[in-house]
């Protein structure tokens, strides 16, 4: 009875971390970079300052969805 209550408990607790690692290293970063890519160029100063920060915090999960993001500028269409 105490083996399968611990069991349990410790099933929910590995659920949870797996869940807070995910939002850390996935979910959050996603926002944090589509809200960045709409952003970047129109962002007074203290909101420029949260953006930083965002990226200071959330830095690992923004390196683990690098390799997939491109953000540079689209090419201007220039009419001759």
């Amino acid at each position: 009875m105490l083996l399968s209550t611990l069991k349990r408990k410790s099933m929910i607790v590995a659920l949870l971390y797996l869940a807070l690692a995910g939002a850390y290293l996935l979910v959050v970063p996603i926002a944090v970079m589509l809200y960045l890519k709409q952003r970047w160029y129109v962002a007074s100063s203290i909101e420029r300052t949260v953006m930083y920060f965002m990226v200071f915090f959330f830095l690992p999960g923004l390196l683990v969805l690098s390799p997939f993001v491109n953000l540079r500028p689209r090419p201007r269409q220039i009419e001759v």
